[in-house]
């Protein structure tokens, strides 16, 4: 009977060893997706609720071996998108959920766009973004104030960068993000010595002068020479005379300007009107606005492209000479 009872005992043992053997392989082999998956969890989603959406999604299907890893420490699965990578372990899969990083959709936004252009480079990884929603959100006093921006406008303000954006943003959630990136600047800008912000007087001035510097040109080593002549001219009265702001105030982004355009009455036509415009033409990045606040030591006053294929621009003190440099650039157009 001892002997019974001893075998007996020794199946326990075995059956047991067997079933945490079972129990430890199941729990760590490989999940049932062999491409990455997108899934959300809903907020207030039970472990249950979680394990059915595994299932559904065709990562984790083994239900039981689910539940048996939860009860061990019971991981806080926080609510969001995901992506699953393939082959995860349950560990992996617990680990990504209670991390709480969200799933996000990664996109650059190139310097000097102007806001109604900004769409087209989101729409690469939100197709379903409204052109028409984004637009008037930009164009919403109300909302700018919401958002901390003293304008009528947030033309400006949409900071280009490479953004990782959630992947159920929307064009409110987007606005958001890239406003609060260009308020963050502000306040590690407004902190530096020796710039002209109090000249310019508000952060709203420096994004209207940086987005003309952003415009004129594509050099970043020009950039500071340009703030530079833009700087002298403010502070002589004389007209900025940037083409740039007569193109935005028609949207004519190419091609050639007419004589019709430049005698607009717009406030923004700096060809006709001195001083600033009242609010950027475009979003100026980090290094134009730089180049806006600290700007070159020169007493030029004219610049013109060279027009050679190098993208740089002659600059002048004086009228005579910067129509000189006018004749070479033809010259270099083959006029």
């Amino acid at each position: 009977m001892k002997k019974i009872f001893t075998i007996f005992v020794l199946l326990l043992v075995i059956l047991a060893i067997f079933a945490v053997f079972q129990g430890k392989k199941r729990i760590n082999a490989a999940s049932d997706n062999q491409e990455t998956v997108l899934l959300e969890i809903p907020k207030g989603s039970s472990a249950a609720k979680v394990s059915q959406i595994l299932q559904e999604k065709g990562v984790w299907k083994d239900g039981l071996a689910f539940k048996v890893r939860n009860k061990m420490d019971k991981p806080s699965l926080k609510a969001g998108w995901y992506e699953i990578p393939p082959r995860q372990t349950l560990e992996q899969i617990f680990a990504l959920l209670a991390s709480g990083k969200n799933a996000v959709r990664k996109v650059t936004i190139p310097e000097g766009r102007a806001s109604w252009e900004i769409p087209a480079y989101l729409k690469k990884a939100f197709p379903d973004l409204n052109e028409d929603r984004w637009n008037k959100l930009v164009q919403d006093p109300k909302f700018a104030q919401s958002l901390g921006v003293d304008a009528n406008s947030l033309e400006g303000y949409l900071l280009p960068d490479t953004y990782p954006f959630a992947i159920d943003a929307n064009e409110e959630t987007i606005i958001r993000q890239m406003v609060a990136a260009n308020l963050k600047l502000r306040d590690e800008m407004k902190g530096k010595p020796n710039s002209k912000w109090t000249t310019l007087g508000s952060w709203h001035k420096v994004l209207t002068l940086a987005s003309v510097v952003e415009e004129e040109t594509g050099k970043p080593d020009e950039r500071f020479l340009i703030a530079g002549v833009f700087h002298n001219r403010l502070e002589i009265g004389m007209p900025l005379g940037a083409d740039p702001t007569v193109r935005f105030i028609f949207r004519n982004l190419t091609g050639p300007i007419y004589k019709s355009q430049l005698n607009s009455d717009s406030p923004y036509n700096t060809r006709k009107f001195k001083g600033l415009m009242p609010g950027p033409i475009s979003n100026p990045g980090r290094k134009a606005i730089e180049a806006a606040l600290f700007p070159a030591d020169t007493k030029a006053l004219y610049f013109v492209a060279k027009d050679d294929g190098s993208g740089t621009h002659f600059f002048s003190n004086t009228l005579t000479d910067h129509n000189k440099f006018k004749d070479v650039a033809a010259k270099n157009r083959g006029e």
